[in-house]
């Protein structure tokens, strides 16, 4: 799948070791650059909601439409789906 990303903070993360290293430890660096990988592997969000890649699960509330997956407890990568793209929204 495709990926963009909200703001250029979260790219720098999702896209460079060394910035996610800074930010959140290498341990969380690595869980977010695996994660990024199992996301531009699939076709679908639908496909990893099936087959629990990531624990990838929707959201409700007020972030309903939006979807995540587990990172290192407590932290979730939250995106959005648009058709076949993929919006990495922010790191909670």
């Amino acid at each position: 799948m495709d990926i963009t990303y909200k703001n250029r903070k979260i790219e720098r993360i999702c896209t460079n070791a060394k910035v996610a290293d800074r930010e959140y430890g290498s341990q969380m660096s690595a869980k977010i650059h695996m994660r990024i990988d199992e996301i531009r592997a699939v076709d679908t969000v639908e496909e990893m909601i099936q087959f629990r890649i990531g624990r990838c699960h929707a959201l409700k509330g007020n972030r309903k439409g939006q979807y995540a997956v587990d990172l290192e407890h407590p932290y979730r990568l939250v995106f959005t789906k648009h058709g076949n793209e993929i919006e990495i929204a922010h790191i909670l």
